[in-house]
């Protein structure tokens, strides 16, 4: 009887133990999320605000731009050279990169999808996330470059890593970097569904709702998922051509964050440091929505700032979407916007080289 009552109080003890255990890690986790939702953004003044749009170089993202205006349909050897030019841009401007590959069944067999992840600073545990996808679409017996849809994505995300880099060390915000995600397998084989699109990001968003990480946030110890450590998941898609129209999409938790992005546009434009163009990101909320490389994301409960044009450019899916339909002013204002609201967001304040 008593060996029994022994047992019982040993295991008693270690429910205990579980229990307080539980609860120290359901409060840590807690605060963390809060942490997360109540980040406010860094305000610059005037000169700081020009110092930002400053560093916008049209030739210098054209340059950029230039390897990637190629066909990337995946598994082309000219996909490859793109992917490897991307990784390798990224690691020369300070980040640490890696491949996220995934074998997936598509209606032309079994492909390989390569992700390419670049974070700077990988040991701080929270992220602000910008993406975009760098394959383009196949359109058979035409020629696609897929200019907006998506290699002048990938170079704004290029020329924030260039000119951002050096002077996110001198943020506020040290327990949140900046993280590139370019996703492969964003366009369909054949006809866009559940299972033929968003390839890369499908496996990406359900490797990391698996992947643990331990990490300590002032409060206590903190077991979360991959998925937890990004504050927001940026998704640029079909930018470049002329009069976008960019607004919050319902349900994607970042309505108030969103809410920057046109008064970071009217700032800018105040102080004359942008081009004299209709604007491009809008206050208010959209119904309309488009399914992009974020679902799996948002699914997951990720919070999410789609920066797509609604409607799509006239070019969408077309051979017309090339070159020539890049729009350099447009190209700039949107450089600057969103390099503002980066640098506002990891805190790198005052601005210094």
């Amino acid at each position: 009887m008593r060996r029994f009552l022994r047992s019982i109080l040993k295991l008693l003890y270690i429910l205990l133990i579980f229990i307080n255990l539980f609860t120290t890690f359901s409060e840590a986790l807690a605060h963390w999320r809060i942490n997360q939702k109540q980040h406010s953004l860094v305000v610059l003044n005037d000169d700081e605000l020009k110092q930002v749009a400053a560093l916008t170089d049209i030739v210098s993202i054209r340059s950029l731009l230039q390897p990637i205006l190629v066909e990337r349909q995946v598994g082309t050897e000219e996909h490859k050279k793109v992917a490897n030019y991307l990784k390798t841009k990224v690691e020369e401007f300070g980040f640490t990169t890696e491949w996220d590959s995934s074998p997936m069944m598509t209606p032309y067999g079994e492909k390989t999808f390569n992700n390419i992840i670049a974070t700077l600073n990988p040991r701080v545990h929270r992220r602000l996330v910008l993406a975009c996808h760098y394959d383009s679409k196949i359109l058979p017996g035409q020629v696609f470059i897929g200019a907006t849809d998506s290699a002048l994505p990938c170079a704004l995300l290029l020329d924030i890593a260039k000119t951002l880099q050096k002077r996110i060390s001198f943020r506020d915000n040290q327990h949140i970097t900046l993280q590139l995600i370019f996703f492969d397998g964003e366009e369909a084989f054949r006809m866009w569904s559940a299972h033929d699109s968003i390839y890369g990001a499908r496996a990406l968003a359900k490797t990391w709702e698996r992947k643990w990480y331990p990490t300590t946030d002032g409060s206590g110890f903190v077991l979360g998922r991959e998925l937890d450590r990004i504050d927001v998941l940026v998704l640029l898609d079909l930018l470049g051509a002329k009069k976008p129209r960019i607004q919050y999409s319902f349900g994607h938790m970042s309505e108030k964050l969103f809410g920057n992005l046109p008064r970071i546009e009217t700032d800018l434009s105040r102080l004359g440091v942008i081009n004299k163009l209709p604007r491009i990101f809008f206050s208010g909320v959209s119904y309309s929505t488009a399914e992009d490389d974020h679902i799996p994301f948002l699914q997951r409960g990720v919070p999410v700032m789609h920066l797509i044009p609604m409607p799509f450019p006239d070019v969408w899916h077309s051979p017309k979407d090339d070159v020539n339909v890049l729009d350099n002013p447009t190209i700039e204002n949107l450089a600057s916007i969103i390099r503002v609201f980066v640098a506002r967001y990891l805190g790198i304040h005052p601005f210094e080289a």
